[in-house]
């Protein structure tokens, strides 16, 4: 016989958890409708310029990437830049999970890319489209600021586009009066810097992205006559174009340890050392990408594991090392000779490298090696490459850090890479290129 006052009581018990559940849902909808914007504003003292988020002063820490914000967050950063709104709410509300804000990419046509400045049709249904993307996200409590295109000065002849950045910010402003905007350029020049200030009045401050010159950006501003605020949007390694060069003319990549330090450097120099005037910036990249090389911008592997640039952020962010470290590379040779020696070797030559490493705990560490051809897929302003295949059966021993390899039998340029991952899943990379020359 059924006790009915049993299943009475458990009948109201789940009515009562049904109800729970659907009051605690509509509470959660309810906040994430109510979510209001964050004020941003651009102040002025007598130390200069700073940002004031929410009334308090607000100095970006920040990296560009969209990936591993637990770990950006976790690694000392405030705030992530994007290049578009691509997924822009899905990465609004993981950024504000983690106490981020976003640096928001409005992205413009380019015109090496072929896009006419001159096209008012065009650049009319442009700036239609920015402004669904601004109504859009306007009010979402982790933006920052709005970032207008994206080096649309690379490469470019019709100094129009200066025209249609005002246009879309003297827009913007009108439909967002709780946030920052700013346009990206492509390094910075005297007779640049003048067409932006005249030509783009609504912006708040200047955003450049540059590479190695980061040092002296500060004084390079000065001496340009702007003593305004700006924020560096990309910077970190030597950029490819600045580096030195094998003698069959590729470019030679820094070390992963060689770029650890010149993250340090680059923000002393041009971020911390512009008080009042700097007000912060976004290191290039939080992610991987294939741009000459696998390894040359991105600060993960293609596996995901974080190389020593991540340890050097830390210590900008945070003024201290993290508790555990990526090995550091001491010295990497291909028969004795390093990169910049131009090394030329035969077909199926019998080659020895050898990488000498520095370990920071006693974690164990694993070496990778991987040959590849020598990229043939370069582009311009970071649009996508392809990362050539790798070159297979050339390893005849490996270890303890030396490797013997044979050399492969189809000449032209090649690059040799070594990745030591740490027992605690950080890494350090390095490549040498080398020519296999015809007989």
């Amino acid at each position: 016989m059924y006790n009915y006052k049993l299943m009475l009581a458990g009948l109201c018990t789940l009515l009562i958890a049904a109800c729970t559940h659907s009051d605690a849902e509509t509470q959660s909808q309810s906040v994430s409708s109510a979510a209001s914007p964050v004020k941003t504003t651009l102040a002025q003292t007598d130390d200069g310029y700073t940002i004031l988020r929410n009334g308090e002063p607000y100095f970006i820490k920040g990296a560009g990437g969209r990936t591993r914000l637990a770990l950006l967050a976790k690694s000392g950063a405030n705030s992530l830049r994007t290049w578009d709104t691509d997924n822009a709410k899905a990465i609004l509300d993981e950024a504000h999970k983690h106490g981020l804000t976003v640096m928001l990419g409005l992205r413009l046509g380019h015109e090496r890319h072929g896009f006419d400045y001159s096209d008012k049709d065009a650049v009319a249904k442009q700036k239609a489209e920015v402004r669904k993307q601004v109504l859009k996200y306007k009010d979402h409590p982790a933006l920052l600021t709005w970032g207008i295109g994206n080096e649309v000065d690379l490469f470019y002849t019709n100094k129009d586009v200066w025209f249609a950045v005002q246009d879309i910010a003297a827009m913007i402003k009108k439909l967002d009066p709780n946030h920052l905007i700013t346009t990206v350029t492509a390094g910075i020049d005297k007779e640049k810097l003048e067409l932006v200030l005249t030509r783009v009045p609504d912006i708040d401050y200047l955003s450049i992205n540059i590479y190695g010159g980061l040092e002296s950006l500060p004084q390079d501003l000065m001496d340009m006559g702007y003593d305004g605020p700006y924020v560096v949007t990309e910077w970190g390694p030597t950029g490819h174009w600045q580096v030195e060069r094998t003698d069959w003319d590729v470019p030679i990549e820094q070390t992963s340890t060689q770029k650890a330090a010149s993250y340090r450097s680059r923000y002393e120099g041009g971020i911390q050392g512009a008080p009042g005037r700097a007000l912060g910036s976004y290191a290039f990249l939080w992610g991987q990408k294939q741009e000459t090389t696998p390894t040359w911008y991105g600060v993960f592997t293609e596996a995901g594991y974080p190389n020593e640039v991540v340890d050097s952020l830390y210590h900008n962010w945070n003024g201290e090392w993290p508790e555990v470290r990526a090995p550091s590379i001491q010295n990497f040779t291909i028969n004795g000779k390093q990169a910049t020696d131009s090394i030329h070797v035969q077909a199926a030559e019998s080659m020895t490298a050898k990488l000498t490493l520095k370990e920071y705990q006693d974690d164990g560490t694993t070496i990778r090696w991987e040959v590849l051809p020598e990229s043939t897929d370069i582009k311009a302003g970071g649009d996508p490459e392809a990362r050539p295949k790798p070159v297979e059966g050339l390893i005849v021993d490996a270890r303890d850090g030396t490797l013997t390899l044979t050399a492969p039998t189809a000449p032209g340029g090649y690059r040799l890479f070594a990745y030591a991952l740490s027992g605690s899943g950080k890494v350090a990379t390095a490549n040498i290129p080398f020519y296999l020359d015809e007989k």
